[in-house]
């Protein structure tokens, strides 16, 4: 038997990602382990964050400028170390 208490609906649909990222599911969204996310945040690559009552939230689609920035980006702006390895280079 199932606990009706237990089994609880997700407050979102699926189809609805929160706006609001916590700095792990930022780093994941972005691709990259949160170490690496705060560096690229005190760098300022990527946005800052808010504070929502005391939460510390990315907006997803500040994070998707900033994407859009490094992918669009010609690859004389981009710095040596953000090159891709030669191996993965198109």
């Amino acid at each position: 038997m199932s606990d009706a208490r237990t089994k609880q609906k997700a407050p979102l649909p699926h189809s609805l990602p929160p706006r609001g990222l916590s700095r792990a599911a930022s780093a994941a969204y972005v691709g990259v382990s949160a170490t690496t996310f705060d560096i690229l945040v005190r760098d300022r690559t990527m946005p800052r964050p808010a504070k929502l009552r005391g939460r510390v939230l990315w907006d997803r689609r500040a994070l998707d400028r900033a994407l859009d920035g490094i992918f669009n980006a010609s690859p004389e702006m981009l710095p040596a170390d953000s090159m891709a390895a030669p191996e993965f280079a198109l």
